[in-house]
């Protein structure tokens, strides 16, 4: 289970075609504690510890009344357990991330030795990165060699819109798992094959929480929002917009429609990361597209 988010991250190893053929992950056990009345509610899960993987055997629950008697004795034994919990939740969030930016690492070596400008693009469901990745492949692929991989739980959807454009794409299904990861980009790499000074576009899940956390071995992180979606995101999911490079603010051909301030979302954005770029666009009018497009080609020449 994710440390960040609580999804399995027994998909987070799996390979592009999600064969679980990697089971090294680790998986947080939660415990719950609950007291109602003079009936407690235990829930114990147990788990067996062999390196770096938590194996969850079984869990059972059962009540039982009793007096109130020994209720300051359960309070510092719950107040223990919890100390013991969150340390071993740190602990194990620590190894995640240490394992991940290990592998990123080799990631980034990659697309330096080839040139590559990798670009990871995150957003919340449904904020239009994937119209927006159409929209720039086709204006740059006569010109560009571009390779795409796309992240999701299910289906290729996505992916089968990205080749019809010519470009090559691999799907990564992330299954349960809410965010790609560096081993999952690592495999991907090696069925995709970029080309040298080409431009690597990987659209991750749509989450605004976990994929902030897992570097890949991009050079830069793009996050993308819609002007649907509220001009306080930026306060509401503080460590994408710390973590991002540049933020899109899409759609912007529906602001007579929608309770949206461009000034306020930037203001609250920079509150968070004052260094962090922002490009207002519409696909479908094509406003803010040429000012993207340029961002982009200066990252190639840096």
């Amino acid at each position: 289970m994710c440390v960040t988010c609580g999804c399995d991250l027994e998909h987070q190893s799996d390979d592009v075609n999600n064969k679980n053929t990697n089971r090294n992950q680790p998986y947080i056990i939660e415990h719950h504690y609950h007291h109602q009345g003079n009936v407690h509610h235990h829930y114990h899960f147990h788990d067996s510890y062999n390196g770096t993987q938590f194996d969850q055997q079984h869990a059972h629950s059962h009540e039982h009344e009793h007096e109130h008697e020994h209720e300051h004795e359960h309070e510092h034994e719950q107040h223990t357990k919890d100390i013991n919990k969150t340390s071993r939740l740190i602990e194990i969030e620590q190894h995640v991330l240490a394992k991940n930016d290990h592998v990123a690492m080799h990631n980034t070596q990659h697309f330096n030795e080839r040139n590559i400008l990798a670009l990871n693009l995150m957003s919340s469901p449904g904020s239009g990165k994937t119209t927006l990745l159409i929209q720039t492949l086709t204006q740059i692929k006569s010109n560009t060699d571009c390779f795409v991989i796309e992240g999701d739980q299910q289906t290729n959807n996505d992916a089968q819109k990205i080749k019809a454009t010519g470009i090559a794409v691999i799907q990564v299904n992330t299954g349960k798992g809410c965010h790609l990861d560096a081993q999952m980009v690592h495999r991907a790499l090696h069925e995709l094959a970029p080309t040298n000074n080409s431009i690597l576009f990987i659209e991750n899940v749509g989450n605004l929480v976990c994929p902030a956390s897992f570097n890949l071995g991009e050079k830069k992180k793009v996050v993308v929002i819609s002007v649907t979606e509220g001009d306080d995101k930026p306060l509401k999911y503080p460590h994408m917009f710390f973590a991002a490079d540049l933020m899109i603010i899409n759609k912007v051909d529906l602001l007579p429609y929608v309770d949206f301030n461009i000034d306020t979302c930037i203001a609250n954005a920079r509150q968070i990361n004052s260094d962090l770029t922002t490009i207002c666009l519409s696909c479908k009018t094509g406003e803010g597209l040429e000012e993207w497009l340029s961002w982009l080609e200066m990252q190639q020449c840096v």
